[in-house]
């Protein structure tokens, strides 16, 4: 068996590769995607994928729909936005994600909420 993953998505590849970075220093392993095409390919072949961080920056509203693919193939997503606003918090658990978080992100809380999704 494989060794479950964290799927990121960013539309940033910078920002994308940083957080990967940081994550995998943190012991996780991580599929990054940077775009909707990527993210697709994730979905379908998502057997090792036990998290999705989904940053929403950047993508026009067809990201919701890969969100409910995501919540119907059973993989929890955790959404990250450049502001907390009602209408992003409504839309996020809408559409089935665990969490939201803000940017900019710590990265001391971003892996203790990884801790409470993951269960670990």
């Amino acid at each position: 068996m494989k060794t479950p993953a964290i799927l990121i998505v960013n539309a940033n590849q910078s920002e994308l590769e940083v957080l990967a970075k940081e994550l995998e220093h943190e012991g996780y392993v991580t599929f990054s995607a940077s775009s909707l095409d990527e993210l697709d390919g994730a979905i379908e072949g998502q057997e090792n994928i036990k998290l999705a961080l989904l940053d929403i920056t950047g993508f026009d509203n067809s990201i919701w729909e890969r969100c409910e693919q995501l919540h119907e193939v059973k993989i929890p997503f955790i959404i990250i936005a450049p502001q907390r606003s009602p209408g992003t918090q409504r839309d996020s658990m809408k559409h089935g994600a665990s969490g939201l978080l803000v940017k900019p992100l710590g990265i001391k809380d971003l892996i203790e909420h990884l801790h409470a999704a993951l269960g670990d």
